[in-house]
């Protein structure tokens, strides 16, 4: 007893220690998208021509960033099929949205509605939102539909073939980036980690809109 005792309290300080280090790294990994993700600009319209352009577009707009990768965490908190259909159906979607664009329809205030798809995704991953399967997958869709048209609105009109390619592959890249982080960071420290992550999103998203 005495021996099993002596055991426990030598690994509880180390355990405790890991804890710290993780806490201190997701903080500083937390801290570091925060000051970053606001700086990114929105590309200006007619800038891309390849695939290689089509990839990199997403990455060069934090909104795009930010709501992909709030879909990918908030899969991952309400788990099942959610998981990956969520993410999937933001793609399909986002697909029509570009379609709708190249076709020369018009969206009024479409930059407000996409980072306004930031601070609702975001706020879905703060509450952890149980929506059923189908609300979520909606939601994600309708949101999907507004960044699809943006990246139709930017396309080239003599490559948006790759272009898609591009920047489909590069959104399927960000949303398996948020389920991963998602994942690691609920098994490391817990659920409340992800809606930390998902308030950070939101202050992002209103400062998007603010700007």
């Amino acid at each position: 007893m005495h021996e099993a005792w002596y055991q426990h309290a030598l690994q509880t300080p180390h355990s405790l220690r890991d804890k710290l280090v993780r806490l201190r790294i997701f903080g500083i990994l937390i801290m570091s998208g925060a000051l970053v993700s606001p700086a990114l600009a929105h590309p200006a319209a007619g800038h891309a021509f390849s695939y290689g352009a089509g990839l990199a577009h997403p990455f060069t707009g934090a909104d795009h960033i930010l709501a992909m990768f709030a879909v990918g965490l908030w899969g991952v908190l309400a788990r099942g099929r959610a998981i990956w259909l969520w993410p999937s159906a933001f793609v399909a979607t986002m697909l029509v949205g570009f379609a709708a664009a190249r076709m020369g329809l018009h969206i009024p205030f479409l930059e407000s509605a996409v980072s306004s798809s930031v601070v609702v995704l975001g706020l879905c991953v703060v509450f952890a939102i149980a929506a059923p399967i189908w609300v979520g997958t909606v939601i994600v869709g309708l949101f999907a539909f507004f960044h699809g048209f943006a990246h139709g609105v930017d396309a080239s009109t003599a490559s948006s073939i790759p272009f898609v390619a591009g920047f489909a592959l590069a959104t399927s890249a960000i949303h398996s980036a948020g389920i991963g982080f998602g994942i690691l960071a609920e098994g490391l420290i817990g659920k409340v980690a992800l809606r930390v992550v998902g308030a950070l999103t939101v202050l992002s998203g209103v400062f998007l809109i603010a700007s």
